[in-house]
């Protein structure tokens, strides 16, 4: 069977970024540098602390990103979010609001019909998310 990963992309925000999930969802981060990688030589210096690739492994899940390389264009993250499911409707909110911290919330994290904890925001490095909780509410 097929197993789905996100794999984000950052135009030089990629190891702050993971760094930031890291701390607000654990997990076990990788990073490997531009400047670490064989291509380095061929790359200008400025892109030397881009990261060429990064892992967060999570429970449940593993989240990769990069950085761009040179000449490739970047118009931001659109048309997707990385959707988190806990079974705590506080762990839900602690969760989202470290991640809304500096970013925008969408949609304020809330019971609804169907769980008691939904809500979807961007974070401050562009990418959007939502954070559910899987059981009714009370």
């Amino acid at each position: 069977m097929a197993q789905f990963t996100a794999y984000l992309t950052f135009d030089g925000q990629c190891a702050d970024a993971m760094n930031f999930y890291q701390r607000t969802l654990g997990g076990e981060l990788q990073a490997h540098r531009m400047g670490d990688s064989p291509m380095a030589g061929d790359l200008p210096k400025a892109y030397h602390d881009r990261l060429m690739h990064a892992s967060l492994a999570l429970d449940g899940g593993v989240l990769m990103a990069s950085d761009t390389m040179p000449g490739m264009p970047f118009d931001g993250m659109k048309g997707f979010a990385i959707s988190l499911q806990y079974r705590d409707a506080e762990q839900g909110r602690r969760i989202f609001d470290a991640l809304a911290a500096g970013g925008t919330v969408t949609m304020p994290y809330a019971p609804t019909f169907w769980a008691a904890g939904f809500g979807m925001l961007v974070d401050r490095y562009g990418t959007p998310w939502m954070v559910n909780v899987d059981t009714a509410p009370a």
